[in-house]
């Protein structure tokens, strides 16, 4: 019999208005993405104080970005923390994006903070490392692809046991796996040029103070199939 159980996107709060009018939230940059996906999707906003699902209602679940940080601890964040924990234990699938990511890393023991080379912002590439060849989510992919980054705050220490499966020049755990089928990613698979637009150009002025090279990082977009495939890989599993 077949798994009618809904993919769970866990939205993790809104993006700026001057994100949100030209681009929509997060929930709507993953159902986009996931387009064609054979399960149904339901979205739950813990930041609206929704309850999360058991582990046993849904098949799957992401955990989207955020402009919150964790480190702020607030308390919509710390109850999903403690859901990610169990939803773990339980081996559920999970995949942490972005804030997801660092929040999973945690959740589970990690350290998160904000980075000590400040911001990683614009397509980057992405390093697989030796584990990832036979992980299955990510084996097949080429060694080197680009992604799209946006981020202060990163995984310092990832938690005991946990694999690092891939890296960026800027930030040394790009992608882990907590287990058989919890996977985390700093990058944003969902992200497309338009997006990734919005979002640099929200901050246009901030991010020239910070040495930027803003009309570089403009001309520097274009899509990222590999990041995607991630995604939509983790999205398919059978699990």
């Amino acid at each position: 019999m077949s798994d009618t159980r809904p993919f769970l996107i866990v939205h993790m709060g809104r993006p700026p208005r001057n994100v949100s009018v030209r681009v929509g939230n997060q929930d709507d940059w993953f159902l986009s993405a996931l387009r064609g996906l054979e399960h149904p999707i339901q979205v739950v906003r813990p930041f609206e104080d929704e309850p999360l699902p058991s582990p046993a209602q849904f098949r799957a679940a992401v955990i989207t970005g955020s402009w919150s940080m964790v480190t702020d601890q607030e308390p919509w964040s710390e109850r999903t923390a403690e859901w990610v924990a169990d939803a773990v234990e339980q081996e559920s699938p999970i995949l942490g994006v972005c804030y997801g990511h660092q929040l999973m890393a945690r959740a589970l023991g990690g350290e998160v903070g904000f980075h000590p080379k400040g911001r990683e912002i614009g397509i980057k590439t992405i390093e697989l490392l030796p584990d990832a060849v036979h992980d299955p989510l990510l084996k097949g992919l080429p060694a080197h692809f680009q992604a799209n980054l946006s981020h202060l705050q990163a995984v310092l220490v990832p938690p005991t046991g946990a694999q690092v499966l891939a890296r960026s020049d800027h930030d040394e755990n790009q992608i882990l796996r907590y287990g058989p089928k919890a996977w985390s990613v700093q990058f944003h698979p969902e992200f497309t040029p338009a997006i990734m637009a919005a979002c640099i150009e929200s901050q246009a002025a901030r991010y020239a103070e910070e040495g930027f090279d803003v009309r570089g990082l403009m001309a520097q977009l274009g899509p990222t199939p590999q990041a995607l495939a991630v995604l939509r890989r983790f999205a398919g599993m059978r699990v």
